[in-house]
């Protein structure tokens, strides 16, 4: 079956959702059609390599497109072509605000911007929105399928969504979509508990990794690298991870820490960095490139990620795919992807103690660490491939025109 699916985000192309393209890519070399849309042009920082720049080039941007006069046009045209389904989108939208006056205001910018959608996927003769993340720009994706009449999916991550589940209506995104492809069985229970009348649109389709991209590390004769990849914000436990690298100085003189990615608490953990002497341990090099990225993997021994909420987050798909061994705690989607002292080692959150003692073991024992990574390397390329996911969504997108019930975890569809 031919299929023309929009792609829908709150800003794409951006560096840091690199399976998005990933996704995207793998959907077209199975014959999807894909127009991406998203509601912002996302900004320079997050435009790093030549796929960012690709797709920029390639996507339509709602607020680029929004005029008064063309604004005003396009909602008499689709009041006039379906007065019906304009003033129920206008009655959802409405029955789905955030509280307060700040969230009717902008309920009202996710219409607008929900009606010019709408017209654009007619006009392109789309046959399905999808659009990842459950908030902003999954308001506007359930708007523009009720002003259009198409039906629309989402992809859930986690685990921030849940803190404001009831904020976000995922209960009626839920409700009203296709189905919901959920990226961890940790992430589908979550979402049952909002609409537990609908757990039969509840699926599970992981973020990938492209197999290609992934150097094995040979852990013979190097010294004890450590790497951490992800914005830096307080949930990702940056603060327990250098309570651990103080502790760890005394055995280990010429231990490195290199922290990728910026964020808010940057300037801060620079700070504490200092004033604890680490200048010389730990460096702060900011965003990078996927190419940087993967040349980073291949000079680390360890990767460490000490956060407080995660879904299954791709840094770590990428650096067990590597052939490296990690250190994660056991939260969220983390233990789908690490088994504890298999391919890895999970910890408890804040446990800079027990952190330190992992990471001791681990470059303290080249054989130790050339086991686990082997093992997470398989790992990920048996379940994580980004090309097989593209798939599992194809089939969910295409089994859903056809009429067809979907498995909870969705089959390839045939080469």
């Amino acid at each position: 079956m031919s299929l023309h699916v929009g792609y829908l985000t709150g800003e794409y192309p951006r560096a840091t959702d690199t399976w998005i393209q990933r996704e995207v890519a793998g959907m077209r070399n199975r014959g999807v059609e894909i127009t991406t849309f998203s509601i912002r042009r996302p900004g320079p920082e997050h435009v790093l390599g030549p796929e960012q720049r690709e797709g920029q080039a390639t996507t339509f941007y709602l607020l680029e497109h929004i005029k008064v006069g063309g604004l005003v046009s396009a909602h008499l045209r689709a009041l006039v072509a379906s007065p019906g389904r304009y003033l129920r989108s206008l009655r959802l939208a409405w029955n789905t605000k955030r509280p307060g006056l700040r969230g009717g205001i902008y309920q009202l910018f996710y219409f607008v911007e929900a009606v010019v959608l709408a017209q654009e996927m007619t006009r392109r003769r789309i046959d399905h929105l999808h659009n990842h993340f459950g908030d902003s720009s999954c308001t506007v994706a359930m708007l523009a399928a009720e002003v259009g009449g198409f039906p629309f999916s989402f992809t859930l991550h986690g685990s921030a969504i849940f803190f404001e589940a009831h904020t976000w209506r995922i209960d009626e995104k839920i409700r009203r979509s296709a189905f919901c492809a959920c990226i961890s069985h940790f992430a589908r229970s979550q979402a049952a508990i909002f609409a537990p009348e609908a757990t039969e649109k509840l699926h599970i389709v992981h973020c990938g990794v492209e197999p290609h991209r992934l150097m094995a590390v040979d852990h013979r004769g190097r010294g004890p690298r450590l790497l951490f990849i992800g914005r830096i914000t307080a949930v990702k436990g940056l603060d327990v991870l250098l309570d651990a690298i103080d502790a760890l100085q005394s055995r280990h003189t010429d231990l490195q820490l290199t922290i990728v990615g910026d964020g808010p608490e940057r300037t801060r953990l620079e700070q504490k960095t200092a004033q604890r002497g680490l200048d010389a341990v730990v460096t702060f090099v900011g965003s990078k490139s996927q190419e940087e990225v993967s040349d980073l993997l291949t000079r680390t021994d360890v990767f460490v990620l000490p956060s407080f909420a995660e879904g299954v987050p791709v840094v770590l798909m990428e650096a067990m795919g590597a052939g490296l061994p990690v250190v994660a705690t056991q939260v969220g989607g983390m233990t789908e992807l690490v088994d504890d002292q298999v391919s890895g080692f999970l910890i408890r959150p804040f446990d800079a103690t027990l952190l330190a003692e992992r990471i001791d073991q681990l470059v303290s024992d080249p054989d130790l660490r050339r086991r686990l990574g082997q093992a997470g390397r398989k790992k990920v390329l048996d379940e994580f491939v980004s090309a097989d996911e593209a798939g599992r969504l194809a089939s969910l997108i295409g089994n859903h025109q056809a009429g067809v019930a979907s498995p909870v975890r969705p089959s390839l569809p045939s080469a």
